[in-house]
């Protein structure tokens, strides 16, 4: 029986309140596991915990190195009806994952649009949101996220440390990543401005995905750039600062 730092499936679940976990030793990609079980039906609140992962991927199909058990890689399952909520719920579970793993960290998390995860500088961890659509509605979506705990495969990346448990920053996760899930709408003026406190990017020249100087985010999750010609609203693309 596969188990995850010593505990089941089963002990997973009941310990995360979830309905359902499954625990894999080596997996090409828990985004493409997770997507297997919604399709074959699998409930809101599914999470896929793998110790490594052969061909984890972020965003527009960039390899993210996941080592055996040096770090958290999870996808987590839900069925989401909002529309709008779907455009920041990258931002928003930004935000949750950020203040869960501030406890861990000497120093406060770090976001960068649109699911970059910074701690002292260095990339942290990554997020990844995926949907499939019925006609105008989303029928499942996964939330994939990876974290460097005890070690990180990127030069130049961040981990957590060596003695942070796993299991207790699953503990904290979990919980906050389905709040974000359920919030409905854009994003508040109070999230916001949380947003804005972690921004590692904002005031800071970019070259993509257009030239310019870092303002911020607006409410619907675009990316606000200053440019020669005004301000310029972003909501696909990487953001690539002109100083990294």
């Amino acid at each position: 029986m596969v188990t995850y730092d010593g505990m089941t499936a089963e002990a997973l679940a009941s310990s995360l309140a979830l309905p359902n976990v499954v625990v894999l030793d080596e997996v090409p990609s828990t985004m493409d596991a997770a997507a297997e079980l919604a399709e074959a039906g699998a409930p809101a609140g599914t999470l896929v915990l793998a110790d490594a992962q052969l061909s984890g991927r972020g965003r527009a199909g960039r390899r993210w190195e996941s080592p055996k058990g040096e770090g958290i890689w999870l996808t987590l399952l839900e069925r989401l009806n909002d529309t709008e909520a779907l455009d920041v719920l990258s931002l928003r579970i930004g935000m949750r994952v950020a203040g869960a793993l501030d406890r861990f960290c000497p120093s406060p998390v770090g976001l960068k649009w649109p699911n970059d995860i910074y701690l002292s500088g260095r990339k942290l961890g990554g997020l990844l949101v995926e949907s499939r659509w019925r006609g105008q509605r989303p029928e499942w979506t996964a939330i994939g996220v990876g974290i460097n705990v005890r070690g990180t495969g990127h030069p130049g990346g961040a981990a957590l440390g060596p003695d942070i448990s796993r299991l207790e920053v699953l503990g904290e996760l979990v919980p906050r990543i389905r709040a974000a899930a359920s919030a409905r709408g854009r994003l508040t003026r109070r999230e916001l401005s949380d947003f804005g406190a972690r921004d590692v990017a904002i005031g800071r020249a970019c070259r993509e995905p257009s030239v310019g100087r870092v303002a911020g985010i607006a409410a619907d999750g675009a990316l606000l750039i200053e440019t020669v010609s005004g301000v310029r609203r972003v909501v696909e693309g990487s953001l690539v600062l002109d100083d990294a």
